[in-house]
């Protein structure tokens, strides 16, 4: 087994032994039902793709946020309670550290999401879903949680401590989607720059209407590997301090 499928293992082990990454699932799933009856199913009829695609656009707010508080623990809380030293003195390399603790959490993530599954099926009660649909949506959850929890493990090797963590990951995660309301305000080619940067919006509205784009499918990993390949560099320039 490799270095790095034995440190997601382990550290996908802490979410599943600690109450933390209980609180995280139950908060996410809370919150996310309770959005899903007041905004998506309440109010007048609707058709049933249109609740679906609200289902999507509520969960994959709350995925970003998500992200951000399963990640923050991942390299920050290695560094706060001094066992950093031992794992980067370990046979293992940076980048193994760095992708097999980025992999628990977004397996983690992963776990969470497939939990949800019961919200968009209920639409079957009195409509009709497409498994098609349903199928996109759920990538671009994944796609777009895997960008969050890349950033936030970027954020965690970045701070001293898991709240720093929190907010580093909380700002570049916003600074991201913020870009597309600047795209309302800003003329071209800074409006087709911002479009194409923003981590919700352009890229995922596709998703949440049950298409699939190669280019946001590449723009999600992209996002992913660079905010992967900041963290190691992060790591391989702090072990040299």
């Amino acid at each position: 087994m490799s270095p790095t499928t034995l440190i997601a293992r382990r550290e996908l082990g802490t979410y599943l032994r600690s109450m933390t990454g209980y609180v995280i699932a139950a908060i996410l799933l809370l919150v996310d039902g309770l959005l899903f009856n007041i905004f998506a199913i309440g109010g007048d009829d609707k058709l049933s793709a249109v609740v679906l695609a609200q289902f999507f656009f509520y969960t994959s707010g709350l995925t970003m946020i998500a992200s951000v508080f399963i990640s923050m623990r991942l390299v920050a809380e290695e560094r706060q309670t001094g066992t950093l030293v031992l794992l980067t003195s370990s046979p293992v390399t940076d980048g193994q550290i760095i992708v097999g603790k980025f992999l628990s959490g977004f397996v983690f993530l992963a776990l969470v999401l497939a939990l949800s599954v019961f919200m968009p099926l209920l639409i079957l009660v009195n409509g009709k879903i497409s498994v098609g649909h349903l199928a996109a949506g759920y990538l671009g959850l994944l796609l777009l949680g895997a960008s969050a929890t890349a950033i936030g493990t970027l954020g965690s090797a970045l701070a001293r401590t898991q709240v720093l963590a929190a907010i580093f990951s909380g700002c570049m995660v916003t600074a991201m989607v913020l870009c597309w309301m600047l795209v309302q305000v800003t003329e071209r080619p800074f409006k087709d720059v911002f479009a194409n940067l923003a981590i919700h919006g352009k890229h995922f509205i596709p998703f949440q209407q049950g298409a699939i784009h190669l280019r946001d499918v590449v723009y999600y990993l992209m996002v992913t590997l660079v905010a992967l390949f900041a963290a190691i560099r992060v790591m391989e320039a702090r072990r040299w301090r």
